[in-house]
């Protein structure tokens, strides 16, 4: 077996993307670590977003700082990390690239429409789909990074991620 590179790769886009089902499947086929965001934010963001409120760059703050110390930590420890996470704006993505030059990106990319329906879908998450506006709003398109149309099923998006950053073979998503 190959070796494997100690890298992180994050998974960005807006809620509703596919980040988290993504990233899963990245993982699982790579033997990577696995990390949503959203299990980095403090029970104030949360209740926060519950209640339909945005958050805004104070309240993101704290989170991303937790996740990029996660990512260094990781990465420290030899292992490779796949991240689930909106990371929005540059400046997101600068504070989480302080964890080490091995942070890279892959963007989630879809109509309002499709995402919206995929949220109105989704049952039990503390996201409410009356947000999805602004996070568009707040959404910055990033330069330097792999973008995919999620307009793809899962795997064959996972599949595109895996051949680039893991240098498997197409098709090797089986």
């Amino acid at each position: 077996m190959p070796v494997k590179p100690k890298f992180t790769l994050v998974i960005m886009g807006v809620s509703g993307s596919g980040k988290s089902t993504v990233g899963k499947l990245v993982a699982d086929h790579t033997d990577s670590d696995f990390a949503d965001a959203d299990d980095f934010h403090p029970p104030a963001n949360r209740g926060k977003m519950a209640a339909g409120v945005p958050l805004d760059d104070a309240d993101r703050r704290p989170w991303l700082e937790a996740l990029r110390d996660h990512i260094r930590e990781t990465n420290e420890a030899g292992r490779t990390l796949v991240v689930a996470c909106s990371a929005l704006k540059r400046k997101y993505r600068d504070l989480l690239r302080e964890a080490g030059p091995q942070v890279v990106f892959v963007f989630l990319d879809g109509s309002r429409e499709q995402l919206l329906e995929r949220l109105n879908s989704r049952q039990g998450h503390f996201f409410p789909p009356a947000l999805l506006d602004s996070q568009l709003a707040a959404l910055e398109r990033p330069q330097s990074a792999l973008v995919l149309d999620i307009s793809a099923p899962p795997e064959a998006l996972a599949e595109q991620i895996l051949v680039p950053f893991f240098n498997r073979p197409p098709g090797s998503l089986v």
